[in-house]
């Protein structure tokens, strides 16, 4: 088990009433599940790939999310589409994953910049309206599709995170 009853930082959740809560219940449960996968393991473990291939890894997916929640929370939601885009460039769109390297420094940033995005994430989300129109690639769609869509981005990722960890030490879980 991944923690002990009692000792689940997710128990702490409190369960969501209405759609906007329990969307962002959701997403935070999710944000917990993959910070707990990827806890106790070294910067070794963290970057280590899966399948070749693949530059698939733990780090790469923490550097991914901070990506999802920077590029949907501030350059859509908050229209700031000039903004440069995390770990990612026009020569390397992988960039998140291709420079997850066993290096403390690249961790530790990875992990910052995650936390950072998610507690700015989460702040926007505060006043966000799940009905309001949002542009995106020129098609109308609403706020609340983006964060289903966000929430589906963790369920992926969760699961990636779940096999990633499993073939690193066995542990599997919750």
């Amino acid at each position: 088990m991944w923690a002990e009853p009692g000792s689940d930082p997710r128990e702490a959740l409190k369960p969501g009433k209405g759609e906007k809560a329990v969307l962002a219940e959701y997403l935070d449960r999710y944000r917990m599940t993959f910070e707990l996968k990827c806890e106790g393991l070294t910067v070794g473990q963290l970057a280590a790939r899966s399948v070749p291939p693949s530059t698939m890894s733990l780090l790469g997916m923490i550097r991914h999310l901070a990506r999802v929640e920077h590029s949907w929370t501030r350059r859509v939601f908050e229209g700031q589409s000039e903004l440069p885009r995390l770990y990612r460039t026009e020569e390397d769109p992988d960039l998140d994953f291709n420079q997850a390297v066993a290096d403390d420094g690249v961790v530790a940033q990875a992990w910052d910049t995650w936390r950072d995005e998610v507690e700015h994430a989460r702040s926007v989300y505060a006043d966000l309206v799940l009905d309001a129109p949002i542009i995106v690639d020129a098609q109308e769609v609403e706020a609340r599709d983006i964060v289903v869509h966000v929430i589906e981005e963790y369920a992926r990722h969760v699961g990636h995170a779940d096999l990633l960890r499993e073939c690193i030490d066995g542990r599997t879980g919750q």
